[in-house]
């Protein structure tokens, strides 16, 4: 199987281009990464010699370069986005053209070349808060900031190729995402960095908005489950179940560092900000797949990623 990955040197796609390789040693990947400044050629070190892998500097945003490397490919799975929140608050646009001109692009590309799959990678925010239940993947999309409207309209252009050009797309929507690679900006990376050089960590708000947090190899394993046993057309919510306020999260982690809650620092909190996201993802669950990573465990494991690879976040925090 060929496989275009774009976005691939960020945080997901790195370590899901790992797991690939890792797992199908016959597939052959090529990874289209713009390397903004959260694509990162450090996050690929370990398997840039694989044989199977293959690296393109580029922007899906470039209609001649992603028709050209999209010839001969099987399956494209689109993990290439913005995805801050508060730097889509200062700077829309950009989310805009990379998110959405740029899936449009892709899309294109996919039509012309008869690609056999094609996998849009989304995420929870598109669906806006909810106060009690869990979003299903057949309600609509109530963004709230420009990053998750920016992600919900290249959503919508998925289901009108799907439908307008029988195109067999598929689309995954994941929870906040944690683990290793992550850029120091989200607030588990930006957190545990920050006590790691006792410094304080700036909590929005009360610290009660609510977030499921999902490990980022569990998302990795179950986009791997949608490419191989997704049905064409679906949607496929990706949840570990793992709802926690913003405040627990950060007395875990200053437990596991080792510091007091003296360290917290409450600021004002962020403009639209959601309360609570949830999904249910019970049909991901009838193709086989089930997070593995407690929270705990994967916040463990995370703090300690960090610990042992401070060269790779001091690089990037000067």
């Amino acid at each position: 199987m060929r496989i275009l990955v774009t976005g691939g040197a960020g945080f997901i796609f790195s370590n899901f281009i790992r797991h690939m390789l890792k797992k199908y040693p016959d597939y052959h990947i090529t990874n289209l990464d713009k390397l903004t400044y959260c694509g990162r050629i450090e996050n690929t070190l370990d398997f840039k010699n694989n044989k199977n892998y293959k690296f393109i500097k580029g922007d899906i945003c470039n209609k001649k370069l992603v028709e050209k490397i999209t010839k001969g490919t099987d399956v494209i799975i689109n993990g290439a986005a913005e995805t801050h929140v508060d730097r889509s608050i200062i700077d829309a646009g950009t989310f805009v053209k990379t998110d959405m001109f740029g899936t449009y692009v892709l899309l294109e590309a996919a039509r012309k070349n008869d690609v056999e799959k094609y996998i849009q990678v989304s995420t929870d925010e598109v669906y806006g808060s909810i106060k009690n239940g869990s979003f299903k993947e057949s309600d609509p999309p109530n963004p709230s900031s420009p990053y998750s409207a920016s992600k919900a309209g290249a959503d919508m252009l998925v289901g009108a190729y799907r439908k307008t050009y029988n195109l067999p797309a598929m689309i995954t929507r994941s929870s906040n995402n944690y683990g290793p690679y992550q850029f120091p900006e989200k607030l588990v990376p930006l957190f545990i960095t920050n006590l790691l050089e006792n410094k304080k960590v700036p909590v929005y708000g009360t610290g009660l908005n609510i977030r499921d947090w999902l490990f980022v190899i569990d998302n990795c394993k179950a986009i791997d489950k949608v490419l191989h046993k997704g049905r064409i057309g679906e949607i496929y919510n990706i949840a570990a179940s793992e709802e926690r306020d913003n405040l627990e999260i950060t007395k875990i982690l200053l437990k596991l560092i080792g510091k007091s809650e003296e360290m917290i620092q409450f600021v004002e909190d962020r403009k639209g900000h959601d309360f609570r996201y949830s999904m249910g993802s019970s049909k991901i669950r009838e193709l086989g797949w089930k997070p593995e990573v407690d929270l705990e465990v994967g916040l463990k494991a995370t703090v300690e990623w960090y610990r042992e690879n401070e060269q790779w976040w001091r690089s990037i925090r000067k």
